[in-house]
């Protein structure tokens, strides 16, 4: 359905925005929900914690809407939320550190050095006076000594006698063997000593007394030349006779993509450099042990890995580059090994070594005297490691710990398709599942008395989060919160209370108190919303599903005119990705969007918000779906979604926009280009237009690389199927975006120029990066899509095929 609607521009004015204006219907307005966030909606809190003895709440919070948030605290006493003086606030215990086996005492750094803290009578000890900073301090040697890492090396301290000692010598560069030549000065020295016999006698001498010093001289750590590299992580074992370390070596020869900033406070253009591109050379890391008691550094032995030579399936399309089986030609994959989680009662470490193609993740056993290491658990994906608490790319070993008996390790894995805990046993090899179910586990730790693990899933439903209490060993899952919505809980540190970040679809974030009890009732603390943000009724969503054309259940958020008209016009909304969920009932992250989206239903559209594939929260397959084909069933389902307004909800089929902005910007490109026949008008945001031009660390998960996987990015990419487009396309980037790049809706845009489209705008914005941060450019965007729905949705087909305005 073709529709001459747009003139082509580069840069677009704002005329037509006035009348726009005056046929909105809404007590809202664009710079209304478009301004500060802050200022108009409110400021939720953030950051939550407790004092140390669970009498307090601290967090962040701005009710007051000044500049910036401050401090406040809330007293379980008296009932009462004050905002902590700045005097207080600096005297306060650093928030992260570590315990003592006891939890009597806690360790951590603040403003660089180490302080110790007497949790029962509340009296702080500082250890550590310096200029430089130093981190990662944990009691170790059953609590006598303080480990901590200063200038790329690890220490320890007594807190009683205050004795620091160097435990480790890494030194950076490579060690440089002295190389002697024969010169005429060589030959000079060697005559003198021939002739004169005292020269001789006082180098003897020398030589007996640099002898005697070595002797006498206090052993000192073996020095360890690190090239190079950067010190990544350095870590002591509980009982001091090992480290385990890791290095981070940078790419050699990547190229760096740059980003032109044109609005400057010197009035030249500045160049900034910015990420590579997929395909690019990348860093790795690299671990090794050292030997604290022997003095020697043991090397990690990684052969007897299974399935280092296992190759990828995707393969099969280019057998030109099959090796044949068992050939010597295949060659082991490059790993990177993390870690290391110790265990609390032997030399013992688990570790993680993730494949370079992240198709493999493999926990291991090692025995740190031998560098040796034990087969735990393989999770092998075709696609990509992921999934919530898994880890995956990223050099993240997920979430992970040893069990009560310290003989057994607890992970999770997407091997029942949804995130669940597991547990294997370090001498039997048996795997044993904790959770199971058609839902995902996001969170887990053991609770303090190790009886219970304190999780949070998804259980009830994909879009409602709840904090749940099982027994270690596994049982019934008896949940704790009850509010629907998404329940982010901070525990007492004597777990008897819940500190909830709550918030549901229509009410953004605010802090509750609840006894760590089911059924206990939440108590609100914050009230954030302003006054005038509470003016107008904003919609619960109705939450819908649909089934795609392959059988499958999608989720979304649908909104609708409370009185619509016959045939009336829709808007989809596109999410971005990375990993991540819309289709849920708390307080989303696209707040504008969700503003935006009341405008628009005031205004007599219908809205649909749609967790496509490849959205989390719905385990393996759908967060996999997209695997080499970016732009398959995540956007046959955003067209299933289409025709399932037209079909259910009196929606016209000529009169359906879309939207997004990142990987939301990519659908829609990929929708107008794709189904014209759909889509009567669209606007891509900040859109990825070529993924070969897009970052490594998402990009190969899903496509591999461009070299190794060609046909994945040509039928992902939408700059290749620009000739399809027929409906109004609206186009919106920062030019300084260091993500998303400039350079990718320039490509697209000359495409478009070459292949005569005319139905086409783009809008740039001078200083805006990825996420536009100035309340004028969110605006103007938004004002711009509003007028590309307006202008093209509310239009109709006459008889005699001219469009007119529905209005």
């Amino acid at each position: 359905m073709k529709k001459l609607l747009l003139l082509s521009l580069v840069l677009i004015s704002v005329t037509g925005f006035s009348q726009i204006q005056k046929n909105n219907k809404s007590q809202l307005t664009i710079e209304k929900i478009m301004q500060n966030p802050d200022k108009w909606i409110g400021t939720s809190p953030t950051g939550i914690f407790w004092d140390e003895k669970g009498e307090n709440i601290y967090f962040n919070w701005n009710p007051e809407t000044d500049t910036l948030s401050s401090l406040y605290s809330y007293s379980l006493k008296n009932k009462k939320t004050v905002k902590v003086p700045t005097d207080e606030k600096i005297k306060l215990p650093g928030r992260y550190g570590n315990y003592d086996k006891d939890k009597t005492q806690k360790v951590y750094t603040k403003n660089g050095n180490i302080f110790l803290l007497d949790i029962k009578n509340g009296f702080e000890k500082q250890l550590t006076d310096w200029l430089d900073r130093v981190s990662s301090p944990q009691f170790v040697l059953n609590d006598t000594e303080i480990s901590f890492i200063k200038d790329n090396n690890l220490f320890a301290i007594n807190p009683e006698t205050g004795l620091i000692r160097q435990i480790t010598n890494f030194v950076s560069g490579n060690e440089r063997p002295e190389t002697k030549s024969k010169s005429s000065a060589k030959w000079l020295e060697e005559q003198q000593k021939d002739l004169f016999v005292v020269l001789n006698e006082r180098e003897a001498k020398n030589k007996a007394r640099e002898n005697q010093r070595e002797r006498e001289k206090v052993e000192q750590p073996v020095k360890i030349y690190t090239g190079k590299k950067r010190m990544n992580d350095i870590s002591l074992s509980p009982t001091g006779n090992y480290v385990i370390y890791s290095t981070y070596q940078r790419a050699q020869g990547a190229k760096s993509t740059s980003v032109t900033h044109h609005v400057t406070e010197s009035g030249y253009t500045e160049e900034r450099k910015a990420r590579v591109k997929v395909g690019s050379e990348q860093g790795k890391v690299e671990m090794g042990i050292f030997d604290v008691k022997n003095n020697k550094t043991v090397k990690i032995n990684t052969s007897s890995i299974p399935g280092l030579k296992d190759l990828p399936d995707y393969l099969n399309d280019y057998p030109e580059r099959m090796p044949p089986k068992d050939s010597s030609e295949i060659k082991n994959r490059q790993l990177n090994l993390l870690g290391p989680v110790w265990n609390e009662t032997e030399d013992l470490a688990v570790i993680v070594a993730l494949s370079d193609d992240n198709k493999d993740r493999w926990i291991l056993l090692l025995n740190p005297s031998t560098g040796d290491l034990e087969l735990l658990d393989r999770q092998r994906d075709e696609a990509w490691i992921g999934g919530p608490g898994i880890g995956g790319w990223g050099f993240s070993t997920g979430n992970m710990g040893w069990m009560p008996d310290a003989k057994s390790i607890w992970f999770h894995s997407e091997v029942s398709g949804y995130s669940h805990l597991y547990v294997v046993n370090i001498e039997t090899k048996k795997r044993t599942a904790l959770t199971k179910g058609e839902f995902e586990v996001s969170e887990a730790f053991i609770s303090k008395d190790k009886k219970h693990f304190c999780l949070t899933a998804n259980k009830i439903h994909p879009g409602v989060k709840h904090f749940y209490r099982m027994p270690v060993w596994g049982g019934e899952l008896v949940q704790v919160t009850s509010i629907e919505g998404n329940n982010d809980v901070t525990l007492s540190p004597d777990e008897k209370y819940l500190a909830i970040r709550y918030s549901f679809a229509n009410k953004p974030w605010e802090l509750y108190l609840q006894e760590n009890k089911p059924e206990a009732q939440a108590e609100q603390i914050t009230h954030s919303n302003t006054p005038e943000f509470e003016k107008y009724n904003w919609r619960v969503p109705e939450f819908v599903t649909f089934t795609a054309g392959d059988g499958a259940t999608v989720h979304a958020r649908l909104y609708r005119p409370e009185s619509h008209e016959q045939q009336s016009p829709a808007v989809i909304f596109v999410h971005g990705a990375g990993y991540l969920q819309n289709a849920h009932k708390w307080w989303s992250s696209y707040f504008r969007e969700y503003q935006f989206h009341n405008f628009l239903v005031d205004n007599g559209y219908t809205v649909l918000d749609i967790d496509y594939r490849a959205s989390a929260g719905y385990g393996h397959d759908w967060r996999t779906g997209i695997y080499r084909h970016m732009g398959g069933k995540d956007l046959s389902d955003n067209v299933d979604g289409a025709k399932f307004l037209v079909k259910k909800y009196d929606v016209s089929p000529e009169r359906i926009g879309i939207y997004g902005g990142s990987y939301g910007g990519f659908i829609t490109l990929m929708a107008l280009f794709n189904h014209p026949d759909v889509f009567a008008a669209g606007a891509a945001l900040r859109s990825v237009t070529d993924w070969a031009h897009y970052n490594q660390g998402y990009t190969s998960n899903i496509l591999n690389t461009p070299v190794e996987d060609s046909i994945a990015y040509v039928r992902s990419s939408p700059i290749y199927f620009a000739e399809g487009l027929e409906g109004a396309l609206l186009m919106c980037h920062g030019m300084v975006d260091d993500n998303v790049q400039f350079q990718d809706i320039v490509r697209l845009t000359q495409r478009l120029i070459e292949l005569g489209k005319e139905n086409w705008e783009l809008a740039v914005y001078p200083v805006e990066p990825h996420g536009f941060r100035e309340s004028s450019s969110w605006t103007d965007e938004y004002k711009r899509i509003f007028k590309l729905f307006e202008e093209n949705l509310k239009r109709q087909l006459t008889e005699a095929g001219r469009l007119q305005n529905v209005d």
